[in-house]
């Protein structure tokens, strides 16, 4: 267990080196809540947002940071190297996952104070039952950001599919504009994006209204299980 908890800490230290998993993780999120916060002219519009945007933390550390950096470990091969070591590469990369949860949790967090105390939101839902959805949802995107770093057989393929993936996401699933504002075609294309659904389901528990978002729900339960059962069988260490 002391091993893990260094190799976490180095995780969040070598994170200050280069800067793109905090600006896109936490920084764009709470800039992005400051805009859509002064945008907002009622509360539930005010808490639709909120749930929206609290979902851009998990998406940049679950598709971009997540699969670049294993991509990185394995073309430089620092997994082979831990192999001969008394630490398993294994925990290096639970560590890292840890990491990119605690880096989630941290943004979600920073945009609920911003939209609490920067715009007085009052939020209606249940608070526990808005952080299990949380909670779920975040495990299901980094799922498929472990499945990018499995199948992907280097590094810039990893970066291009990361790439596409987030800004896809980014833009279509409601997470920075409204999915209600989008045109019929994109709406269609962003029902086959995971976020969109996580979006949705985030937004009922927030707002506290009859759940309904079983299809949502069990959309990414599948994902979740494919995804981690396809990169526990394709993961390469080198």
């Amino acid at each position: 267990m002391r091993t893990f908890w260094l190799l976490y800490v180095a995780e969040f230290k070598l994170s200050f080196r280069e800067m793109s998993s905090f600006i896109f993780g936490l920084f764009l999120p709470v800039g992005i809540m400051v805009i859509m916060g002064y945008l907002s002219t009622t509360n539930e519009e005010l808490v639709t947002t909120f749930a929206a945007v609290a979902t851009l933390g998990l998406v940049s550390t679950g598709v971009m940071s997540l699969p670049l950096s294993l991509s990185s470990y394995r073309e430089k091969k620092v997994l082979k190297r831990y192999k001969v070591t008394p630490i398993s590469p294994v925990q290096l990369l639970v560590a890292h996952v840890f990491y990119c949860f605690s880096l989630s949790i941290l943004s979600m967090f920073a945009v609920f104070l911003v939209a609490t105390f920067g715009f007085n939101m009052i939020f209606p839902g249940s608070i526990g039952l808005f952080l299990i959805s949380y909670l779920f949802v975040m495990i299901s995107i980094h799922s498929i950001g472990m499945l990018i770093a499995s199948t992907s057989p280097r590094e810039k393929t990893t970066a291009a599919m990361s790439s596409l993936l987030f800004f896809s996401m980014f833009l279509l699933s409601g997470a920075t504009i409204p999915f209600d504002l989008l045109p019929s075609v994109l709406q269609s294309i962003a029902q086959l994006l995971p976020l969109t659904h996580g979006i949705e389901l985030l937004q009922g528990q927030a707002l506290g209204t009859p759940f309904t978002s079983y299809s949502s729900l069990l959309l990414l339960l599948v994902i979740t299980t494919i995804a981690t059962t396809l990169s526990l069988r394709f993961f390469r260490w080198e």
